[in-house]
């Protein structure tokens, strides 16, 4: 697995997510936003959505992978934002040591539908070495698109730590190439009810970080959006 070169390369950050109820979340969004500001994508009632395809292989190698808690992994995805589809991104999430990082890559509108549609050559043409890999596993691995994830973002973000909480709300899935690039395409709820709340950080989490998301009897747990969704395929 290959983290580093082109692409936008992260370096490793902290994670934790915990699964929380909607009483919870109206609790903490009220408590985050009067102590820290929204994130730079945010709507003016503070949220956004969030829409990714992510790609796996015939066998299901990063779901199943996801599930057993293997110490070393990665997926693939495209994003987008809000229904702005002429800003994409493909993106490479990694996990190594209980740690995460990202690279990420742009993709124009065009570029994203020939993918879709299995003309990817231009990717080992591009130069870029993170779509480079991508060509060669979507090749020499089958990945294939499976599930779309969609949700709606509460981002708040703290300089001492790079720290990044999020609330992600009303979770739901499509299946595939048909969905991704439909931004009316009404989805089913994949995870009715629930919250997902993550805390992203570098070296250190900060005390005022550490009591502003404390929800009584909620442990970090692991949590996967794509693999949530991936129940309904």
């Amino acid at each position: 697995m290959t983290t580093d070169g082109q692409g936008g390369g992260s370096p490793l950050r902290h994670e934790l997510k915990y699964r929380i109820n909607r009483r919870d979340d109206r609790i903490l969004s009220e408590r985050l936003g009067r102590l820290f500001a929204h994130d730079s994508y945010a709507g003016s009632d503070g949220t956004y959505r969030v829409t990714s395809l992510y790609f796996d292989t015939p066998y299901d190698r990063a779901y199943r992978q996801k599930v057993n808690g293997v110490n070393r992994r990665e997926k693939f995805r495209l994003r987008y934002y809000g229904k702005d589809t002429g800003f994409i991104r493909l993106e490479k999430k990694y996990k190594i040591n209980g740690l995460c990082g990202k690279r990420s890559a742009r993709l124009s509108a065009e570029q994203a539908e020939r993918l879709l549609e299995g003309d990817i050559a231009f990717l080992l043409d591009s130069g870029n070495s993170l779509l480079a890999e991508f060509y060669s596993k979507l090749m020499g691995q089958g990945l294939r698109a499976r599930t779309v994830v969609c949700y709606d973002r509460e981002a708040f973000c703290y300089g001492p730590g790079n720290v990044r909480v999020t609330l992600d709300r009303n979770v739901r899935t499509g299946l595939g190439n048909t969905d991704f690039l439909d931004t009316e395409r009404l989805q089913p709820q994949a995870m009715d009810g629930t919250t997902i709340l993550e805390v992203k950080y570098d070296s250190f989490l900060p005390d005022l970080i550490r009591m502003a998301v404390q929800v009584p009897g909620r442990q970090a747990s692991a949590c996967s959006k794509y693999a949530e969704c991936r129940r309904f395929d």
